[in-house]
């Protein structure tokens, strides 16, 4: 009797753990701030949502760790500041994982993307090459490995890097002539290009060696958050999921 009983205990508690949920992370919410505009990883579809990679990852990490988010869509400057500031717990932007990050306070979780950076100019231009940009202007955005893969270069090629805050205000300045090409990770502009939201073409044979992508968190105190993402990167890439989140955008 006494066996049966204990029998029965367990299962009504297993009925109600279910029930409850049986994640230790339920309950949890954290602040997220990405970039804008940087698709296709993060971007602003038609009806106004905010889509792309690594939204779909973020998104499926959350749900394999049972953890919720509010998501801050404000840029890559802001979203740096936000975190710097205690306003955001973490940031996903398609954010490369360098040691000058690190030793600035970056914390990276494992790397989710490989990517390098390449040059893009307006689809009537003749230029060809890195050769082709002496005395010429090349726009960048602020703070980015493209920014520094421009800066890194310009002495040796002559030209003249320019920052902006935002990429489409860097695509603006390439299609409307105020600078004659643009740095900037090599599968955002691919895909644009081939989206037809950039009237541009990509030059190839100027990428560099290609980087990891990594979520990422400015205080120690945050570290539980990178611990969630890669066990949640670890499980979507084993069960498949990861694969087609690439499959979906970048085929």
């Amino acid at each position: 009797m006494k066996r049966i009983l204990c029998l029965m205990l367990v299962a009504v508690f297993c009925i109600c753990f279910a029930a409850c949920g049986n994640n230790a992370n339920d309950g949890k919410n954290f602040v997220i701030a990405t970039d804008k505009g940087f698709s296709p990883f993060e971007f602003q579809d038609a009806e106004g949502n905010i889509v792309g990679i690594d939204m779909d990852i973020l998104a499926a990490v959350a749900e394999d760790q049972g953890f919720t988010y509010d998501l801050q869509y404000i840029g890559w400057d802001a979203a740096i500041a936000a975190c710097q500031a205690g306003q955001a717990d973490g940031m996903i932007a398609g954010a490369s994982i360098t040691e000058e990050r690190k030793n600035n306070g970056w914390t990276f979780s494992d790397g989710y993307y490989d990517a390098t950076q390449g040059m893009a100019v307006a689809k009537d231009s003749d230029i060809t090459g890195f050769a082709d940009l002496k005395g010429k202007k090349v726009a960048v955005k602020n703070g980015t490995m493209s920014n520094q893969y421009a800066e890194s270069i310009k002495e040796e090629y002559g030209f003249e890097v320019v920052t902006f805050s935002t990429s489409p205000d860097m695509y603006q300045a390439v299609m409307g002539g105020q600078v004659d090409a643009c740095v900037d990770d090599t599968p955002i502009l691919k895909y644009n290009i081939k989206t037809g939201e950039l009237d541009m073409k990509f030059v190839e044979g100027t990428e560099n060696e290609p980087a990891q992508y990594g979520f990422a968190i400015f205080d120690p105190d945050k570290k539980e958050l990178i611990d969630l993402f890669n066990a949640g990167l670890k499980n979507i890439r084993e069960n498949g999921k990861y694969d087609e989140i690439i499959k979906k955008y970048l085929g």
